[in-house]
């Protein structure tokens, strides 16, 4: 009976210490988040396999979370440990601050306020800057002669725009341009993200707006235009961590920072363009490009 009994204890002071270390383990790990769209969604695979690849973190992906209120909110809230920021976005969207031109100084802003006010970290930028900007049909930009923001506002009644919620709220969106260059337009439809090239496509609306980068600029031949009064802020994209996940995986600092200089503007096009024009995998390509820069084997 005393056999049968101690191995019966025994049994269950391993279920206990399993118990206990595995409810240890599952909080011993780094959650990465990104925004609802392609680009966002491709750096936050790249964050997720860098740190993957190079340390001994499990990693939980937590990707297409929403706009920005509601990646930062996840951010602040422990909820997730890092997703991808844009500086301008950081500047001019969370903070509410006036805009600024220069890369480095809205870069340096962002980086002091943030760790004071949130205890959020902004890492090394990935090198592109996904500035906002005006698209058209070219031959309807040719018709009227429009090649700039200026000229555009001049007859903007004339025309519909279909831009992302987000832009018709934001501070450094619709809002903002609209008193930047005196624009008004004939209407002004809010839409998912998504759904704005093939409205302009079908010319349901006549000028979007979009980032730089987006490979669907591409897939849909439209021509961008100037924002001649350098309104929109830059917006180079870089990590943005808890600080407190940086204290607990110092590591992870140097890990993301490797891919600090790695993404131009044309390259994150290409990246974009893959996925939503060619419907390759949002993780694949990001894998694929990290092996190409030998950041991961």
């Amino acid at each position: 009976m005393n056999f049968k009994k101690n191995i019966l204890v025994a049994f269950l002071v391993l279920f206990a210490l399993t118990f206990i270390i595995s409810g240890c383990s599952s909080k011993d790990k780094i959650v990465v988040g990104s925004k609802n769209f392609t680009e966002q969604i491709i750096l936050g695979n790249m964050i997720a396999t860098m740190i993957e690849k190079n340390t001994n973190i499990p990693v939980v992906r937590q990707l297409n979370l929403g706009g920005t209120d509601v990646a930062f909110k996840a951010l602040k809230n422990g909820n997730i440990d890092v997703y991808a920021e844009y500086t301008g976005t950081g500047l001019v969207d969370i903070l509410n601050m006036p805009t600024q031109k220069d890369p480095q100084k809205v870069y340096d802003e962002v980086k002091k306020i943030f760790k004071e006010k949130y205890n959020l970290v902004w890492l090394k930028p990935f090198g592109f800057n996904n500035t906002y900007t005006l698209a058209m049909e070219p031959a309807i930009a040719d018709k009227y002669n429009i090649n700039t923001f200026s000229q555009l506002a001049k007859i903007s009644d004339k025309f519909i725009l279909g831009c992302s919620m987000e832009f018709t709220a934001r501070p450094d969106g619709y809002p903002g341009l609209e008193k930047a260059y005196d624009m008004h337009f004939k209407e002004v439809k809010g839409m998912d993200t998504g759904l704005r090239y093939p409205a302009i496509e079908k010319n349901n609306v006549q000028v979007i707006d979009a980032f730089s980068t987006d490979g669907l600029l591409e897939a849909f031949k439209l021509k961008t235009l100037e924002d001649d009064k350098h309104f929109f802020p830059p917006y180079y994209a870089a990590p943005l961590i808890r600080e407190s996940t940086l204290k607990k995986y110092p590591e992870v600092k140097n890990v993301l920072n490797e891919l600090a200089g790695q993404i131009n503007d044309e390259t994150m096009r290409k990246l974009n363009y893959k996925v939503d024009k060619l419907g390759d995998d949002p993780r694949k390509v990001a894998d694929d490009f990290l092996k190409e820069k030998g950041l991961i084997k």
